[in-house]
């Protein structure tokens, strides 16, 4: 299997943290993209131009990170990160969405100030973006999710997008959000995959 990312995407990231927490990591080769390029294949692969991307065995692709987390989930027997029955299921979808969102929020931030010069920056589209973390990390921070029974891709989707705000926002949210940092560390303690597949770049 072939996992198309980049070194600072928190959505590689998630697809990396859930292979090696479900032992396949090393059935994967992990090869380098670059979303801004027009050249990279990944357009190709994924008409959307997003990554990650899993290349399976002719040719198969499978985008995007929550589609391939389960592909992943289900090619392994006795573990999975993906409850199928009742409220479990939906409680741990519900927090992966969460945990993207506060990510897909945090990146439009990220591109209005890479994208444009300041004087074209929209102040209000900024804090609209901003606003959506605070209230996803407000909500968070009042009951983080339980670590003391079995992980779901709820806690890594939550997991990585703290992470990212550590990356992109120089963990400013640490401040105001002790809960969280607790639960990170936490997590960070029970789950070595984090650590090992720390952003770069």
């Amino acid at each position: 299997m072939i996992l198309r990312s980049s070194g600072p995407s928190p959505f590689g990231r998630k697809v990396k943290i859930v292979a090696k927490m479900l032992g396949i990591y090393d059935q994967l080769t992990v090869e380098m993209s670059n979303t801004n390029d027009p050249e990279d294949s990944l357009r190709i692969q994924n008409p959307l131009g997003k990554i990650p991307i899993l290349i399976l065995d002719g040719d198969r692709k499978i985008f995007d990170s929550r589609v391939i987390c389960e592909y992943l989930d289900a090619q392994v027997d006795g573990i999975s990160l993906h409850p199928t029955e009742g409220d479990a299921r939906w409680e741990a979808l519900t927090l992966q969405a969460l945990g993207d969102g506060i990510v897909d929020a945090s990146i439009l931030q990220v591109y209005e100030v890479r994208m444009r010069p300041e004087e074209k920056r929209y102040a209000d589209w900024m804090s609209y973006q901003s606003d959506k973390v605070k209230r996803a990390l407000d909500q968070i921070s009042v009951t983080p999710p339980s670590l003391d029974g079995d992980l779901t891709i709820g806690h890594v989707a939550i997991a990585c997008a703290l992470g990212y705000l550590d990356l992109r926002f120089d963990g400013a949210w640490r401040a105001t959000y002790p809960t969280l940092v607790a639960w990170l560390d936490a997590f960070r303690a029970r789950v070595p995959a984090f650590d090992a597949t720390k952003f770069e770049g």
